[in-house]
């Protein structure tokens, strides 16, 4: 029985592999998705009976909490929306490390609070990193979600807090892990300071910065699953936290370079914090109609639209679809710009416009989309923001100075659709909306865009 199990849980790991794998590319992804899924379920089958000897696995208790999570993972994917996916994906993040830190936590009860040096340290450490990526993650929700403002959440000195809740976090690890036990009361105050760290980590941290902590807090809860692995003697949980806790940090180096940030900044929340002030914009912006678009659209040659979370909102990707197909029937190069920011989760922007069926062929990155930018006839900024806003190269005062964003000087038109005057998720102004080659054109976008494609088909 032992041999067999063995030999499911291989191949369940493999599928979780080539799973992830396929998951890196829109075309495979669905199914990439449907074979990890199933891949872990086949993990779960084989933790169920795992290991063999045990008389008692305490099977009743194992298939009420597999319902109850089946329920509400089943109700949440027909409920959910595309555009709540960033905060459903940070609730799911937090329960995967609340889930490694009760692993932690069983494992000191069972145990008496007494183990070796290396088995305490393990396990206090994975117990103060899933502390860290749940409460974090419930905030990161909340901010999303709306729900947190970021001036509820000021913390003075928070820079200087940070560090020193993370220097008694690390004591605390050390100290009993030499001891070999610790008591309850200890217990209790070492997961204080591991929640107090996962406030003090995300709470200063807002605009466009989002994405990337989200991708830290990705990365914890990988990590903490490795650990909860090895700790459980489960090889496929190991694997699985290895590949996404090593996925998550190098997307984080990724996205930390893409923002100009370094990655100590996000670990110890300083940035999106230091700077608050913004200088008043005086000018007026010019605005244009959706006909007078069309016209302007259907004499171009090079057509790039720019995505924002204003896109996901309005649900206006399919339609920017049709105006897509439109605009190439009529010899129009056709191209998407995306910032690795945009949204508010990594990767946030692809995923919308592959559900679209988008080819993946004309998305262009931060470099390629500049450099494309400059000999463009018009640029249509649909629900983007902080990413366009030209306060990052020009205004040193700006929180968001030094970010990398979509250069959008030298493009011939520009074209802003979007709802209102009002500043983007970072909350500060944007210089864009007056510059000379930019037009604005307010309203949602998805119906806006039926407008101009209506415009367009009438040609």
């Amino acid at each position: 029985m032992t041999q067999i199990l063995d030999i499911v849980l291989f191949i369940a790991s493999l599928l979780l592999i080539i799973g992830l794998r396929k998951l890196s590319h829109p075309k495979t992804a669905r199914n990439g998705n449907l074979i990890a899924a199933f891949s872990l379920a086949l993990g779960v089958v084989v933790a169920i009976f795992y290991p063999v000897e045990t008389q008692n696995n305490n099977y009743l208790y194992i298939v009420i909490g597999i319902s109850i999570g089946a329920i509400i993972g089943i109700i949440s994917a027909n409920k959910v929306a595309m555009t709540k996916m960033p905060e459903m994906v940070s609730l799911l993040n937090g329960f995967g490390g609340l889930s490694a830190a009760l692993v932690s936590l069983v494992w000191i009860v069972n145990n008496q609070f007494i183990g070796e040096t290396g088995q305490i340290f393990i396990v206090l450490l994975n117990l103060f990193l899933g502390f860290v990526a749940f409460l974090g993650s419930l905030i990161a929700y909340g901010k999303l979600s709306g729900k947190l403002q970021d001036k509820h959440l000021k913390i003075p000195f928070s820079t200087v807090v940070n560090i020193l809740v993370l220097i008694t976090a690390i004591v605390a690890i050390v100290y009993f892990s030499y001891n070999g036990m610790l008591t309850t009361t200890q217990l209790y105050v070492f997961i204080g300071v591991s929640l107090l760290y996962g406030l003090t980590l995300v709470a200063p941290i807002g605009g466009a910065d989002m994405p990337v902590v989200i991708s830290l807090l990705n990365s914890l809860t990988g990590i903490t699953a490795a650990i909860s692995g090895v700790m459980t003697d489960n090889k496929l949980m190991l694997l699985g936290g290895v590949l996404v806790g090593s996925s998550g940090i190098i997307l984080t180096l990724l996205m930390c370079k893409a923002m100009n940030r370094p990655l100590l900044s996000v670990i110890f929340g300083s940035f999106s914090s230091n700077k608050s002030s913004e200088t008043s914009i005086d000018g007026n912006a010019k605005q244009i109609n959706p006909s007078d678009l069309a016209i302007q659209l259907a004499y171009s040659n090079r057509v790039c639209i720019i995505p924002g979370y204003g896109m996901a909102v309005a649900q206006a990707q399919k339609i920017i679809k049709e105006v897509e197909t439109v605009l190439e029937s009529k010899d129009v190069e056709f191209k998407y710009a995306i910032h690795p920011v945009a949204g508010r989760m990594p990767g946030h922007m692809n995923v919308l416009l592959a559900e679209a069926d988008i080819s993946y062929d004309k998305l262009l990155d931060l470099e390629e989309a500049n450099s494309y930018l400059e000999t463009t006839d018009v640029a249509i900024v649909v629900g983007a923001n902080d990413v366009v806003n030209p306060s990052a190269l020009e205004d040193p005062s700006s929180k968001i100075y030094g970010m990398p964003i979509l250069d959008l000087s030298k493009t011939k038109n520009v074209v802003v659709l979007k709802r209102s005057m009002n500043p983007g998720y970072a909350g500060i102004q944007n210089p864009l909306f007056f510059k000379d080659n930019t037009k604005m054109l307010f309203g949602d976008a998805k119906k806006t865009l039926e407008v101009i494609l209506r415009e367009l088909k009438d040609l």
